[in-house]
């Protein structure tokens, strides 16, 4: 019996782990990617600013999968009915098929350019490594132009505030605009999320155009459709997304059960997940992992179902498992700034970036990179990197078989702790503390303490280093 998993991303990467330890030895398990590696997805815009983090949070496929097969190619068609795949070399020209018995389709989603005239030829995406390095690029050439972003969602709103944050570190004099169509950054979310994070943009001299889409581009501006132009030297796109070419586009409706066939399930944001209360789940890396550990349960079941000859034939199987949609919560870096959403309680500062580098890392170490995952934290807090404290392999790490889908004990005690407060400040309702986390956030400019380390410290350190050259 063949399993096959479409896509090694967080719902594809967390599917085949689970099956590896859970699927019985005699199923044939296919992993199907067109990278070698697995992406942290949630991070890549950090390499717009640090390119050396690409290492960090990419993991080979072969280190963290010991018993799949796993296949390099893009999946260009599925037959969800009959159990087919239509695979293309990353590479080349040709086409193969390759045939299953239970399916899991994780292949994510691509950027909607929405046929807006020159936006696809003039802009640049951030879904892979290549895109990140090619906006860096760029944008170390524009020294006092302009970049636009088009779309202020979490990631229009994440790479807007890499590049201010690249501009002042590489003193580009980089004019940073973000176009939104809607009313606010972030629409959807709630309203306090929306303003801190409107807030952490304005306090980086990011200026942010809502309620106006964009129109058309050209080679060095950005058309607006109420008539205005804006120069652009390095254009972004984060405008929307759509479904994979494997389903031509589309993100096919799937239920809670997240079956698209009897043989096959569609899983993250390669589809529409609408629950039994009809609501609709986001597209994003939680809903994807956790719909993933649905699926591999499902797969299981279908597994069963197929090779055990003591079920009696009545016509019925057993229920599916089902994913409910539940936040755990939001996390965005607004370059070194952060706003956490966890539960009703809007944080910002030290708390909301330590939630993002515990989110992180702890994807990292639960699919066994835990050296990348120190890093990690190291990069976002400015600790030394693993390799210079100590090896790993002498510290008394035990390894338990966990994958994405199951937070680790640190990422449990803070949302724990999170909750806890949320619950004490406001029961229902979304609540802005921020105003109280800024006082202490040394890298939110204006606040407190960076006044203080503007004016103090730094100039202190610099007498310091002066003293030791005598």
């Amino acid at each position: 019996m063949r399993v096959a998993v479409f896509g090694a991303g967080y719902a594809g990467l967390t599917v085949a782990r689970r099956l590896e330890r859970h699927a019985p030895d005699d199923v044939e398990l296919v992993v199907v990617d067109e990278s070698e590696s697995h992406l942290v997805q949630h991070e890549l815009h950090r390499v717009v600013r640090r390119p050396s983090l690409a290492d960090t949070i990419t993991v080979p496929l072969s280190a963290v999968l010991s018993e799949a097969e796993v296949r390099q190619a893009r999946v260009t068609g599925i037959d969800a009915d009959d159990g087919v795949a239509t695979l293309a070399p990353v590479d080349g020209d040709g086409e193969t098929t390759l045939e299953y018995d239970v399916g899991a389709v994780c292949l994510g989603a691509e950027t909607a350019f929405y046929d807006l005239p020159g936006v696809e030829d003039h802009a640049t995406p951030l879904k892979r490594l290549a895109d990140a390095r090619k906006i860096h690029d760029d944008t170390l050439t524009a020294a006092g132009g302009h970049a636009v972003v088009g779309g202020a969602g979490l990631s229009g709103v994440q790479v807007a505030g890499e590049l201010a944050a690249l501009s002042a570190a590489e003193g580009l004099d980089l004019d940073v605009t973000v176009v939104e169509r809607s009313d606010s950054v972030a629409s959807g979310f709630d309203p306090a999320f929306r303003t801190a994070l409107r807030q952490e943009l304005d306090a980086r001299d990011v200026t942010v155009e809502t309620g106006v889409g964009v129109k058309r581009a050209d080679e060095d501006a950005v058309h607006l459709a109420d008539g205005r132009t804006l120069p652009a030297d390095v254009f972004v796109w984060t405008g929307g997304i759509h479904g994979p070419a494997a389903f031509e586009g589309d993100r096919p409706r799937v239920e809670s059960d997240l079956q698209v066939s009897d043989s096959t399930f569609v899983v993250g944001d390669a589809g529409t997940v609408v629950g039994d209360d009809g609501t609709t789940a986001p597209a994003s890396a939680q809903t994807a992992i956790r719909q993933a550990r649905v699926t591999a349960k499902n797969v299981r079941q279908r597994i069963e179902e197929a090779t055990d000859d003591s079920t009696e034939s009545d016509g019925a199987d057993d229920e599916l498992a089902t994913y409910e949609y539940d936040s755990l919560g939001w996390v965005v870096s607004v370059g070194d700034g952060a706003v956490a959403q966890v539960g009703p309680a809007v944080l910002s500062g030290e708390p909301a970036r330590a939630a993002k580098a515990v989110i992180g890392a702890g994807h990292l170490s639960s699919v066994g990179a835990l050296g990348d995952a120190a890093d990690l934290v190291a990069e976002e807090f400015g600790w030394p990197t693993h390799e210079s404290v100590v090896s790993l392999g002498d510290l008394p790490i035990k390894q338990v078989p966990t994958d994405p889908g199951s937070p680790s004990e640190l990422q449990s005690t803070l949302g724990a702790t999170g909750l806890a407060l949320a619950d004490a400040f406001a029961p229902s309702d979304a609540v802005d503390l921020t105003f109280v986390t800024r006082l202490a956030d040394r890298r939110y400019p204006g606040s407190p303490v960076n006044l203080l380390e503007r004016s103090v410290v730094s100039p202190l350190s610099l007498f310091g280093s002066q003293d030791e050259n005598r």
